[in-house]
């Protein structure tokens, strides 16, 4: 894999954060000649001079690895399936945070939102988009604005769209990745329902997903869970999205799915 020199990778992280190189100098107590130096090759920085610098810059832990691989140092975060012996312990937390939010759908997802897990309540979720979404591994996003997929059960599909569509931002802002950048053009590109009702249902307190399932509207809010101290690139990535009633009409629904 070819790497980025160092002063260019640098350079474009201290750029995506606004940081000027006074301001990346005076936050990590080192010179503004020195940091130039850096950033032009001509002084090496040490290891622990590059942890301080990507904390600084919030640098996500796959991308401080190529860092460290340009300043000649080895990588710092190791890369573990989930599924193997290494992460079984992470893996039996995850699926009991999902267990735990029965009978609720919830699912934990990578950094691309490809599902790597989810609970048994999230098949009223996808019990009618196209069993070709379903294929793992199976893109979450993809699934959600899909014309085969939730798009046409979606009663909000513009607002939910929007929303979408800023979280993927807001994550390439920080990551710089080029698969959520490719994943956004693609969705972005999908043509929407046509019962969409706009923005009228818009809450002032967060976005809902209203959906119409076979057994009828329902109306959910999210959340998403991340790990609070990974130093596994895989377990940093990892997110668990949870799905909540919105009101009590839908949750008595889900909870009398939930009892057949």
């Amino acid at each position: 894999m070819q790497v980025a020199p160092l002063g260019e990778q640098l350079r474009e992280w201290r750029t995506r954060r606004r940081m000027s190189q006074m301001d990346l100098a005076l936050d990590i107590e080192i010179s503004t000649r020195h940091l130039s130096f850096i950033e032009t090759g001509r002084s090496k920085p040490s290891a622990a001079m590059l942890q301080r610098i990507a904390d600084c810059l919030e640098v996500p832990h796959r991308a401080r690895n190529a860092l460290l691989l340009a300043a000649g140092y080895a990588p710092n975060y190791q890369e573990r399936a989930l599924d193997s012996p290494e992460m079984a312990g992470m893996k039996t937390i995850v699926e009991h945070v999902l267990k735990g939010h029965e009978p609720y759908p919830a699912l934990a997802v990578d950094r691309h939102w490809n599902m790597i897990a989810a609970n048994d309540a999230i098949a009223i979720l996808v019990e009618q988009v196209s069993p070709e979404l379903l294929v793992p591994p199976v893109n979450v996003l993809r699934l959600a604005l899909h014309p085969d997929g939730l798009a046409p059960q979606i009663v909000n599909y513009a607002m939910w769209r929007a929303h979408i569509l800023h979280r993927l931002d807001l994550q390439i802002e920080a990551s710089a990745d080029a698969g959520l950048m490719a994943l956004r053009e693609e969705i972005a590109g999908y043509p929407g329902p046509a019962n969409d009702i706009g923005h009228g249902a818009v809450s002032s307190i967060a976005v809902p997903l209203l959906l119409d399932t076979i057994a009828g509207r329902i109306s959910f809010v999210s959340t998403v869970t991340i790990f609070g101290t990974p130093v596994d690139i895989t377990l940093s990535e990892l997110a668990i999205e949870a799905f909540f009633p919105a009101d009590a009409e839908s949750a008595a629904l889900l909870q009398k799915l939930a009892a057949k």
